[in-house]
């Protein structure tokens, strides 16, 4: 049976190295597991309860606005309101409570992508595949890998995000392990991938309207972009070494690109998210950067992200259990769900990664700890 070890922490690393508390370890340590101690990993499954889907909710639709590109629509960004309220009662979209490999689990989701009618698309990390889930379905559709851990084109290894290329009407994932980007063609029959980009610690992906591909090097601290087709890219943030400086990053993970080609980074071992201006040589810090914590100027581990139409950033703060919202030029963020401590109720996660919005403004978070994805429908 497949071992989980969550790669925030690898296993050369030590506590210091990455910065987190002793309460940040055990808050998780049953997804913290040597991929070599079989009974030790099936020990936590067993003592993991499944429980039934919640019910569904009624959404709202909002304005939204759409990038047209040669007849295509490329990217679907909804106008939420700055005082947008969330439906605390979620509803289970992907996955149950139980780890597994079976056509309705998921194991350790992380980065995830909405597209216009409302299909999700999954990185299940634990798996090394890539599932699609059709609105209302239960069970999901593996889309790449699942034919076990491996560098073969059929195969992925943990795949720690993923995006659709409307254009080409692929997948572009984010190989982690195998230190690779690939691609798999959407069309029925596709048996294996192709690789875009070798010899990158890739972590988080994003597409602009001109198709240019982002990539975060979470070893080489930087975020580069690629036009399709070319190997070595231009770096576009960071880049500076490992460090807290404005031109720096540390371990960069998840990334979002709005139409100025302005590049976000969840900038985690740092506790910020930055924002890169195009061209620019130094970064902005838009949310935390106060050091790791829970206070409303603070976050700690910040993962997946994204940007509306107002400049509100939307952030994974992850290690804190929650999901901020952070105003344009704010000095605080607030806590739109979550923070009500670890656990698989309702009004809890486990260790959120993924974060993404459906053109009605539908919140979706992968609860990688709890082995789902959840959606918060906008009131």
């Amino acid at each position: 049976m497949r071992q989980t070890q969550l790669p925030y922490l690898q296993t050369n690393e030590s506590f210091e190295e990455k910065q987190l508390s002793s309460q940040s370890f055990t808050t998780f340590e049953f997804e913290l597991f040597d991929r070599s101690s079989k009974s030790e990993k099936q020990n936590c499954l067993d003592s993991l309860s499944c429980k039934k889907a919640r019910s569904k909710d009624r959404t709202d639709v909002y304005k939204t606005r759409t990038i047209q590109n040669d007849n295509k629509v490329q990217t679907v960004i909804p106008k939420i309101p700055v005082n947008a309220r969330f439906k605390q009662n979620v509803e289970t979209v992907a996955g149950s409570k139980c780890s597994g490999n079976a056509p309705n689990q998921l194991w350790a989701p992380y980065g995830l992508f909405v597209d216009g009618d409302q299909t999700i698309v999954i990185a299940d990390w634990g798996n090394d595949r890539i599932v699609q889930w059709k609105m209302g379905d239960t069970n999901g559709q593996v889309v790449a890998g699942g034919n076990y851990r491996g560098s073969r084109l059929n195969q992925l290894n943990d795949p720690t995000d993923v995006l659709i290329d409307k254009e080409t009407d692929s997948l572009i994932i984010c190989d982690y392990r195998n230190r690779r980007i690939v691609r798999w063609s959407r069309r029925s029959g596709t048996k294996q991938g192709e690789i875009l980009i070798g010899n990158v610690d890739c972590w988080g992906l994003a597409m602009d309207d001109q198709r240019y591909l982002y990539v975060s090097d979470y070893r080489k601290n930087e975020v580069r972009r690629y036009q399709l087709g070319e190997k070595n890219g231009t770096v576009v943030a960071g880049g500076n070494g490992e460090g807290a400086g404005l031109n720096q990053l540390n371990s960069p993970t998840y990334l979002f690109v709005d139409r100025d080609q302005a590049v976000y980074v969840s900038d985690k071992s740092n506790n910020r998210v930055m924002k890169w201006n195009k061209g620019a040589t130094e970064g902005i810090v838009v949310a935390g950067g106060q050091g790791h914590g829970n206070a409303l100027t603070q976050l700690f581990c910040p993962n997946g992200l994204f940007v509306n139409t107002l400049g509100t950033l939307y952030v994974a703060d992850s290690t804190n259990h929650r999901v901020m919202r952070w105003l344009k030029g704010a000095k605080h963020g607030t806590v739109i769900m979550g923070e009500n401590g670890t656990g698989e109720e309702t009004n809890q996660f486990g260790y959120l990664i993924g974060l993404s919005f459906d053109h009605r403004g539908n919140i979706y978070v992968a609860d990688t700890s709890n082995h789902h994805v959840e959606r918060f429908s906008i009131e």
